[in-house]
């Protein structure tokens, strides 16, 4: 079983008061919109359940996304009474969105015709003759080496089969082919291909039009993992975009990027590309910029006068050369290009630019490097999860299995507690870059913050130290251990915990820390009504008067 300081670890929720930190109440058991829930409380837990979201994405293989392709096909060439080979060209046009299709079509069925490039009947039409003229090499040849698309236009093999190789070459391009003839707008289809490609350039085009229907569909993106050929479809309106592949890689689906929870795509592409810039610029910012006074956002002054605008959404005004504000400044001070209190602080001594403009680039640097490396440490912690991991799937599960007396399929509480380890890690380490962008005078929902992301470390290297070390003395002993099952009891417990804990952590984070700003409202609330009241508690009405046993301050 857990033991009772892991118990009281958890039994905390993330419900936030504003009184004294000191005091035994600091951290409610009320408003448990994002705390823990009571292992004995199996209606909680119910709800706890129905509250997570279910999987809102579907992994295809190529099998699948083959099946659905051919369904999509079968479905509009029934429903429009044309050609498979027309109805592909259609899907094609109007990317694979089989609705998308039949009510254009319907709507106004002549205009897609003309815009999609498909006739009703050839325009031009075919000489019974025994020679036929090619509009490409203008030879002369024999009816049976002439073939044409839908339009008539007649060309020969050979003409033909360069254009399609040539284009097929190309890339994906092939597959909005059209009529060779320069006035024709006639899409040239698969048909086309079968009747004069080689196999090999018939191989390549299968495969474009089959990853067409991923890549031109609004619904459907590849799996981004290096060497991965799976897909997945997702369902428009999930609650969130987390994508676990089949081939263990998750992602975000809307930007592609690794999973990312709680944190949003904007900020991540903010924090990647700072990650990618910082360490290369940052001796040419501290050389050639200054920091805003505001903002410390670094700027470089090129040319131009001393005044000094900060881009949207500081706009704070300064001078160049004291960094004060330039409301401050006219033409007592210089004007645009002189600042005389900045000469004359230089001259007295008290006034070092360069050192002040060393320590505000300073102070911007450390905040940066102070979430970045717990970002990279992380990271690094994760990796060594995840080795670890198939460490224990390739050895130790099977050695733990003979020494204990027990079969593997028994043993599965380890490997979840190691994918709760791979996903808390994965978590944390997205709360350090949400917390570097949360802004500084959100003072309230900072701290508390640091103390949600605090308990969520701690809480992690309990599990991490449970999945490792204490494993090992199993996976090293001799025989059987009657302490295993006290073991299996205590791990599965704290992976189930940790799991609760990091869930609620995300949905809280990613409402903004919300109840920050409610409990905020209800304690002014509660002031003003003591007031009126002539009351001196500081926290009437509050309905519990003391913290659960053993809970964190």
């Amino acid at each position: 079983m857990i033991d009772d300081s892991e118990d009281d670890f958890y039994s905390g929720d993330l419900s936030y008061c504003y009184d004294d930190p000191n005091d035994n109440d600091y951290y409610s058991d009320d408003d448990n919109d994002y705390g823990l829930l009571e292992d004995g409380d199996e209606d909680d837990q119910d709800a706890m359940i129905s509250r997570r979201p279910q999987l809102s994405y579907t992994v295809l293989k190529e099998a699948d996304i083959k099946q659905r392709q051919e369904d999509d096909i079968s479905k509009v060439s029934t429903v429009l009474s044309i050609s498979r080979v027309e109805a592909t060209i259609l899907l094609r046009y109007f990317n694979w969105s089989v609705s998308k299709v039949h009510d254009e079509w319907f709507a106004d069925e002549g205009g897609v015709r003309q815009s999609v490039g498909l006739l009703e009947r050839p325009a031009v039409q075919v000489s019974n003759s025994r020679e036929l003229t090619c509009g490409i090499c203008f030879e002369s040849l024999l009816h049976d080496n002439i073939t044409s698309a839908a339009c008539g236009h007649p060309f020969c093999f050979s003409c033909w089969r360069g254009y399609i190789s040539t284009t097929i070459k190309d890339g994906p391009g092939c597959l909005s082919l059209r009529c060779p003839d320069p006035s024709c707008n006639v899409a040239v289809g698969q048909d086309m291909i079968d009747k004069v490609a080689t196999c090999e350039e018939k191989m390549k085009y299968s495969r474009y039009l089959l990853r067409s229907y991923i890549e031109d569909s609004r619904k459907t993106k590849w799996c981004p993992a290096p060497g991965c050929e799976y897909a997945v479809d997702f369902a428009v309106g999930g609650e969130n975009f987390d994508v676990s592949c089949i081939c263990s890689h998750s992602f975000c689906w809307n930007c592609t990027e690794e999973a990312h929870r709680p944190v949003d795509c904007d900020t991540v592409a903010k924090w990647i590309l700072k990650n990618s810039a910082e360490s290369e610029n940052m001796n040419w910012i501290l050389a050639n910029s200054k920091p805003c006074p505001k903002c410390k956002r670094p700027i470089e002054k090129n040319q131009g006068c001393m005044h000094i605008t900060c881009t949207p959404p500081c706009k704070f005004e300064f001078c160049w050369l004291c960094l004060g504000a330039w409301a401050e400044h006219g033409e007592r001070t210089g004007g645009f290009y002189a600042c005389n209190r900045y000469e004359a602080a230089k001259q007295e001594g008290v006034y070092d630019e360069a050192e002040r403009r060393r320590e505000m680039a300073k102070n911007s640097l450390e905040k940066y490097t102070h979430y970045y490396e717990r970002w990279a440490s992380n990271q690094l912690s994760r990796q060594k999860a995840l080795a670890d991991l198939n460490q224990m799937h390739t050895v130790q599960l099977e050695k733990l299995s003979d020494l204990q007396c027990t079969p593997e399929s028994q043993l599965k509480f380890i490997t979840e507690a190691w994918l709760q380890i791979v996903e808390c890690r994965r978590v944390l380490k997205w709360t350090y870059a949400y917390g570097y962008y949360r802004p500084e005078r959100e003072h309230a929902k900072r701290q508390f913050f640091e103390y949600l992301q605090g308990e969520a470390e701690s809480g992690l290297e309990r599990l991490h130290q449970c999945a490792e070390k204490e494993l090992n003395k199993f996976v090293t002993g001799d025989g059987p251990s009657k302490e295993f099952d006290d073991f299996r009891a205590k791990l599965a417990g704290l992976t189930s915990v940790t799991k609760n804990y990091f869930e609620n952590l995300v949905r809280a984070l990613e409402n903004g820390l919300a109840d920050v700003d409610s409990q905020a409202a209800a304690a002014s609330s509660k002031t003003t009504s003591s007031k009126n009241t002539g009351g001196t508690s500081k926290r009437g009405g509050r309905g519990k008067g003391s913290s659960k046993s053993g809970g964190s301050s």
